[in-house]
């Protein structure tokens, strides 16, 4: 091997180091982008949680007046998108990811029983849906089972819906699985305390709740 091919591999050797290390420092100031975006996300998301944390307070001691604000419940959708595009980004096994799905499904619950309480102290009956899907690849109805219930809500504002992740080992969530009798055949919907597996129609939800009819009549027109 002469000295100019010597001097030839080293420049392409040089060259191609350059082009890896730099494709290297690329990707790795990728990464730290989305990460820096995610907990951008995850620190919105906190002081959502704490916001949420005080209106349960707020609500539960206030008028029967205050009770058909949608406010919580708008505040609670928007805080499941933020964690859906977490989950997104970072897939639904991540640590903190899984974290901050248990606060929010804790915050579900809490909602659930201070709507409870509110219909019994105010003599109302929210419309509610308890939906329980899986992220672990065993469910293939439950992305659109998802999309019916998005629909579903738009089209009734005042449809509470509570998504769970069944498989989400937290005691609380465990617990309501427990006390609603709900089988491990997902998607699952718990109607007026009646179970409901597998896919289920925006036709068929809506014979299920004929209270829906109610509140479609006193939705606002324009509202959807």
């Amino acid at each position: 091997m002469t000295s100019a091919d010597v001097k030839k591999y080293l420049v392409v050797f040089f060259i191609t180091a350059l082009i890896f290390f730099t494709a290297i420092s690329l990707a790795n100031s990728i990464s730290d982008k989305k990460l820096e975006e995610i907990r951008a996300i995850e620190d919105r998301v906190a002081i959502d949680i704490l916001s949420s944390e005080t209106q349960f307070s707020l609500l539960a001691e206030s008028s029967c007046d205050a009770v058909n604000t949608p406010l919580l419940s708008e505040e609670l959708s928007s805080l499941g998108n933020k964690l859906a595009f977490a989950e997104e980004e970072r897939g639904s096994k991540d640590p903190e990811v899984r974290s901050l799905k248990k606060s929010y499904s804790l915050l579900l619950i809490k909602d659930y029983l201070l709507m409870k309480r509110i219909s019994e102290k105010c003599k109302i009956n929210p419309v509610s849906i308890l939906y329980f899907y899986s992220n672990e690849g065993e469910c293939g109805d439950c992305e659109r089972e998802g999309y019916v219930l998005t629909h579903l809500q738009k089209k009734y504002p005042q449809l509470r819906i509570y998504a769970f992740d069944y498989h989400l080992p937290l005691s609380a969530v465990k617990t309501l699985i427990v006390v609603k009798k709900v089988e491990n055949d997902l998607p699952a919907l718990v109607i007026n305390e009646k179970q409901y597996y597998g896919f289920q129609s925006v036709e068929d939800i809506e014979k299920a709740v004929p209270a829906l009819a109610v509140l479609a009549s006193s939705t606002p027109t324009g509202t959807e």
